[in-house]
């Protein structure tokens, strides 16, 4: 077989998952779980494509129409706009990383498995939605349009009982504090993007720390904290949610848009593994 046709068996093996993960996903679940790829082979031929879409529309667009609203439009110039591409790329490609640990570290706090390679895969899949919903950044102005990328929550919802063995009945609260913790690390990476492609783009927002013995606050601006007092650890998002957990008692609760979520975990479970 030709490198040409091996390039063609690929793309059509790709396109066919990235479309029955979205249109199935809890007939293509299971598939997946019974699934033995590793990491980095998914990684290599699944990964790495499709996060690339929302960086290269979104270069695209910005040198064809610029970014803005409301009549005012902005531009950047090429290599500012080359740099955030591959800036933006890598942090993508990390933050996949970076959530599949969150996701393996906390599934047995939740009744799940220790087990990182499905928890990779768990991520990767279900970031499926949110990387193709990115070609909308060919078109600034339709950006909106992005929100689409939510139905990656559902899908990761959704996995976490065959990939996790997460109990359905505590997998909204599962997912919910992996996206708050993975919002947190994005947060995170999003700075160090912002050191590299120039400080206006993070809007203002700052990142300022303070230990005190047992106490450890971390202001985020205007996206809100993180702290740490003794045996109870708050992340506040403001509007995107808080998640609050008492390593002491062994409480878990998360409030998203309004609706708290309680859980209760083994205390030791929570406290630092030998």
């Amino acid at each position: 077989m030709t490198s040409q046709q091996d390039l063609e068996k690929h793309a059509q093996g790709l396109a066919a998952r990235a479309k029955a993960i979205i249109t199935d996903p809890s007939g293509t679940w299971p598939k997946i779980a019974a699934e033995a790829d590793e990491p980095m082979q998914i990684f290599m031929r699944y990964v790495l494509p499709l996060a690339a879409i929302g960086p290269i529309a979104s270069f695209i667009g910005g040198q064809l129409f610029g970014y803005g609203g409301f009549g005012i439009t902005i531009r950047i110039g090429f290599l500012a706009g080359l740099t955030s591409l591959i800036v933006g790329y890598v942090g993508a490609l990390i933050s996949v990383w970076l959530i599949a640990w969150i996701a393996n570290f906390l599934s047995p706090k939740f009744g799940g498995k220790d087990d990182f390679p499905a928890a990779f895969r768990l991520v990767a899949y279900s970031m499926t939605a949110a990387w193709i919903v990115g070609i909308v950044g060919l078109v600034p102005m339709l950006g909106v349009l992005g929100l689409a990328a939510l139905y990656s929550l559902y899908l990761f919802y959704k996995g976490a009982p065959d990939m996790m063995s997460v109990p359905a009945e505590k997998g909204v609260v599962y997912t919910a504090l992996t996206v708050i913790c993975g919002i947190v690390a994005n947060f995170v990476i999003g700075l160090i993007t912002a050191s590299i492609t120039g400080p206006g783009l993070m809007g203002g927002a700052a990142l300022t720390g303070n230990v005190d013995g047992d106490d450890v606050q971390i202001d985020l601006g205007e996206y809100g904290s993180i702290q740490v007092d003794g045996d109870q650890q708050t992340i506040d998002l403001g509007a995107m949610g808080q998640a609050q957990v008492n390593t002491e008692t062994g409480e878990v609760t998360v409030n998203v848009d309004g609706q708290e979520m309680k859980v209760q975990v083994d205390p030791e479970d929570l406290k630092n593994e030998e």
